[in-house]
């Protein structure tokens, strides 16, 4: 292609009608497993799983598309749904200046193919949904945690993992290391009063025993 074909064609496609690009993925790609829909003003592909690979392949080799740029990878926890987590990836075509989501439904047992031979960058991202979601990801080279601490339980970002954690961590003076103890709430520390500030509270606070003293002897303080 062209220099000035190239520009004619980033001068035509950028800021593309998200319907049109969204045609055009369609048959590039093929509908089966594939649906096309507008959110967040870009192009969003609902892919079955099993097709996310292929997709994501003549996404990024198909000469008119070239969504050669893998921006990122999350996930999204639905816990009322029975495929509860949403893969979610972000490309880019540097050709079009256009992005593309793509949006892939599993459940916590249910692999969803690992898109490392197609895009390396993946790699780090994958292993990131991993450990923060629990999402297993068949055929990636090394599925291991990436952001959580050796030994650690759990999915931290689903929407069922308590907010305190399993375990906290201390140093202790006498091993001379951290360690790892389940999370104790120690009430007896915690002093709650829900009254308002404006209204007033009905205790004293330490030193107006003073200023009452002084109001009992008639002394200016």
């Amino acid at each position: 292609m062209s220099e000035a074909s190239l520009n004619q064609t980033v001068e035509g496609q950028a800021g593309a009608d998200p319907d049109a690009l969204g045609a055009r993925v369609l048959q590039a790609v093929g509908a089966d497993g594939v649906s096309a829909r507008t959110a967040f003003g870009e192009l969003t592909l609902d892919v079955d799983a099993g097709r996310i690979a292929d997709v994501a392949l003549k996404l990024r080799d198909t000469a008119d598309l070239r969504f050669v740029c893998l921006i990122d990878i999350c996930g999204a926890d639905y816990p009322e749904r029975e495929k509860r987590f949403d893969v979610v990836y972000h490309l880019l075509s540097p050709t079009l200046n256009a992005r593309i989501r793509l949006k892939v439904q599993t459940d916590g047992q249910t692999p969803v193919p690992s898109l490392v031979e197609v895009f390396p960058a993946a790699n780090w991202y994958e292993r990131e949904t991993w450990d923060m979601y629990g999402v297993i990801f068949s055929g990636h080279p090394d599925l291991r945690r990436l952001l959580t601490d050796y030994g650690f339980e759990g999915h931290p970002l689903r929407k069922d993992f308590p907010l305190t954690g399993f375990v906290e961590v201390r140093y202790d003076d006498a091993q001379k290391r951290v360690v790892y103890e389940p999370v104790a709430l120690r009430q007896e520390f915690r002093r709650f009063d829900f009254l308002s500030p404006w209204e007033g509270v009905d205790y004293v606070l330490p030193g107006d025993e003073k200023a009452s003293e002084q109001k009992g002897s008639g002394k200016a303080p």
